[in-house]
Protein backbone atom coordinates (compact mmCIF):
# COMPACT_ATOMS: atom_id res chain seq x y z
CA UNK A 1 0.00 0.00 0.00
CA UNK A 2 1.51 3.28 -1.12
CA UNK A 3 1.09 6.48 0.86
CA UNK A 4 0.34 9.95 -0.43
CA UNK A 5 2.85 12.63 0.50
CA UNK A 6 3.27 16.25 -0.48
CA UNK A 7 6.75 17.59 -1.13
CA UNK A 8 8.07 19.63 1.80
CA UNK A 9 9.59 22.17 -0.61
CA UNK A 10 6.92 22.82 -3.24
CA UNK A 11 3.81 21.00 -1.89
CA UNK A 12 3.44 18.90 -5.11
CA UNK A 13 2.20 15.34 -4.55
CA UNK A 14 5.18 12.99 -4.53
CA UNK A 15 5.31 9.80 -6.60
CA UNK A 16 6.28 6.40 -5.27
CA UNK A 17 9.45 5.26 -7.06
CA UNK A 18 10.45 1.95 -5.49
CA UNK A 19 11.54 0.04 -2.40
CA UNK A 20 15.30 -0.25 -2.01
CA UNK A 21 17.81 -1.62 0.48
CA UNK A 22 20.43 0.94 1.52
CA UNK A 23 23.74 -0.55 2.56
CA UNK A 24 24.81 0.33 6.12
CA UNK A 25 28.39 0.50 7.37
CA UNK A 26 31.38 1.86 5.57
CA UNK A 27 34.52 0.59 3.93
CA UNK A 28 37.55 0.90 6.17
CA UNK A 29 41.24 1.10 5.51
CA UNK A 30 42.13 -1.85 7.74
CA UNK A 31 39.05 -4.09 7.56
CA UNK A 32 38.05 -3.28 3.97
CA UNK A 33 34.46 -4.22 3.10
CA UNK A 34 33.81 -6.40 6.17
CA UNK A 35 32.01 -3.61 8.10
CA UNK A 36 29.59 -3.25 5.13
CA UNK A 37 28.88 -6.96 5.03
CA UNK A 38 28.29 -7.20 8.76
CA UNK A 39 26.18 -4.03 9.10
CA UNK A 40 23.36 -5.22 6.84
CA UNK A 41 20.94 -2.95 4.99
CA UNK A 42 18.05 -0.60 5.74
CA UNK A 43 14.92 -1.13 3.62
CA UNK A 44 13.15 2.10 2.60
CA UNK A 45 10.36 3.28 0.30
CA UNK A 46 11.59 6.03 -2.03
CA UNK A 47 9.32 8.86 -3.15
CA UNK A 48 10.25 11.61 -5.62
CA UNK A 49 8.80 15.01 -6.38
CA UNK A 50 8.05 15.39 -10.12
CA UNK A 51 8.21 19.19 -9.80
CA UNK A 52 11.45 19.99 -7.92
CA UNK A 53 13.21 16.59 -7.91
CA UNK A 54 13.42 16.18 -4.13
CA UNK A 55 13.73 12.57 -2.92
CA UNK A 56 12.31 11.33 0.38
CA UNK A 57 13.02 8.00 2.10
CA UNK A 58 10.37 6.45 4.34
CA UNK A 59 10.23 3.39 6.54
CA UNK A 60 8.00 0.84 4.72
CA UNK A 61 4.50 0.65 6.20
CA UNK A 62 4.51 -3.14 6.44
CA UNK A 63 7.62 -2.91 8.64
CA UNK A 64 5.98 -0.23 10.83
CA UNK A 65 3.23 -2.72 11.68
CA UNK A 66 5.87 -5.15 12.96
CA UNK A 67 7.24 -2.52 15.35
CA UNK A 68 10.44 -2.01 13.37
CA UNK A 69 10.59 1.75 13.04
CA UNK A 70 12.71 4.70 14.00
CA UNK A 71 12.23 6.07 17.52
CA UNK A 72 10.03 9.14 17.79
CA UNK A 73 10.66 12.39 19.67
CA UNK A 74 8.25 15.18 20.58
CA UNK A 75 8.93 18.62 19.15
CA UNK A 76 9.27 21.17 21.99
CA UNK A 77 7.68 23.89 19.84
CA UNK A 78 4.57 22.28 18.24
CA UNK A 79 4.27 19.12 20.37
CA UNK A 80 3.98 16.70 17.43
CA UNK A 81 6.02 13.51 17.25
CA UNK A 82 8.55 12.89 14.47
CA UNK A 83 11.52 10.61 13.73
CA UNK A 84 14.43 11.25 16.06
CA UNK A 85 16.88 11.51 13.13
CA UNK A 86 14.99 14.39 11.46
CA UNK A 87 17.26 17.48 11.45
CA UNK A 88 14.16 19.71 11.89
CA UNK A 89 10.58 19.12 12.91
CA UNK A 90 8.81 18.31 9.60
CA UNK A 91 5.67 20.07 10.83
CA UNK A 92 6.86 23.44 12.19
CA UNK A 93 10.53 23.42 11.02
CA UNK A 94 11.82 23.89 14.60
CA UNK A 95 15.50 22.97 14.95
CA UNK A 96 17.30 22.68 18.27
CA UNK A 97 20.57 23.32 16.37
CA UNK A 98 19.55 26.79 15.16
CA UNK A 99 19.63 29.70 17.58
Amino acid sequence: MKRTWNCLRCQTQMRYLKREKLQLGQTGWILGDWPNLLAGALEVDIYGCPNCGKLEFFWPQDQEKNGNRIAQVQCPQCGKFHDMDDPKCPFCKYSSYEK
